[in-house]
């Protein structure tokens, strides 16, 4: 018989079996004293819930879409149990947020069968009325969060699990609305976003002049902008585009409001609102479409 001894000496050895030649590892370590440690519950989840069985009940309505595939429901699942295991480790629910992305991005790119950033594909999503607005808000935050991640301006710890499993939820949501077999008005929705410009500016432009601005954020600023002035300011940028288009002081003026709306839209706490803005933002953006130069 021949032997190696390893880094351990005494411990663990090599050893050739001499019934069929065959290299195999022996473990001679000894037994440990006892059963291993249980994890200690994480201090900063001590709010969240009594014990880790309470966990269970803040999960409990994320459920896997059972139409989805397996990645997708491999991601999903993952995400939830991320969430779950936050108890013990705080940072696990940020991740959650940022994996269930994969998912979004995967179900997003196949039902519009284009392929871009997702920021696009949440927007094209809910301009062609496959998410509601104020779904594609919530979707856009993790978005955001992600890309925070990404540029190092926050870090894991940036949500607690009872925000985690809003976001997640939001996840949850878009994948089954998504998955659903698209009906005849669907059909069409999709077909009018690959529409021009111009033609679905004039169609949100409609639904934006029917929806009332939301009350509770009359004089309310965010980041330092006045959402209503915000709000005056692209109505009469998109007017004066569809009435003829715009000129360079105005052009310069549509770019600057659509920052400040990529700022505000994700920061804006009530469904209503986000959705207000978030279609507010889509139609200055599509006002500006036609004033990006094209590549030569």
């Amino acid at each position: 018989m021949r032997q190696r001894v390893a880094n351990r000496p005494e411990q663990i050895r090599w050893h050739r079996e001499p019934s069929d030649d065959k290299t195999a590892l022996v473990n001679t370590l000894p037994p440990l004293p006892g059963p291993l440690p249980l994890p200690v519950p994480d201090p900063r989840a001590r709010d969240v819930v009594l014990d880790y069985a309470g966990m269970d009940a803040l999960v409990a309505d994320l459920v896997l879409p059972g139409d989805a595939s397996m990645y997708v429901m491999s991601v999903l699942e993952t995400s939830r149990e991320l969430i779950r295991h936050s108890y013990y480790r705080y940072e696990f629910a940020t991740v959650a947020v940022t994996h269930s992305l994969f998912a979004l991005e995967h179900v997003l790119a196949e039902r519009l069968a284009i392929n871009e950033p997702v920021q696009d594909l949440i927007e094209r999503a809910a301009d062609a009325g496959l998410i509601p607005a104020e779904l594609a808000a919530e979707l856009d935050r993790s978005r955001l969060l992600r890309d925070k991640l990404t540029q190092g301006t926050v870090t894991s710890a940036a949500l607690g699990p009872v925000r985690a499993i809003t976001m997640v939820r939001a996840v949850f949501d878009a994948v089954s609305l998504l998955l659903r077999p698209p009906s005849a008005a669907d059909v069409a929705a999709v077909d009018m976003s690959g529409a021009q410009p111009e033609d679905r500016l004039a169609r949100l432009w409609e639904e934006h002049q029917r929806a009332p601005y939301p009350d509770s954020f009359r004089g309310i600023d965010v980041e330092g902008m006045e959402l209503i002035l915000l709000d005056a300011d692209v109505a009469g940028l998109v007017q004066r585009e569809l009435n003829g288009g715009l000129d360079d002081s105005g052009i310069a003026i549509l770019w600057a409001c659509i920052a400040d709306l990529d700022k505000v839209v994700t920061l804006i706490n009530s469904e209503y609102c986000a959705s207000y803005f978030a279609r507010l933002r889509t139609m200055a953006k599509l006002a500006a479409a036609r004033y990006i130069p094209t590549a030569t």
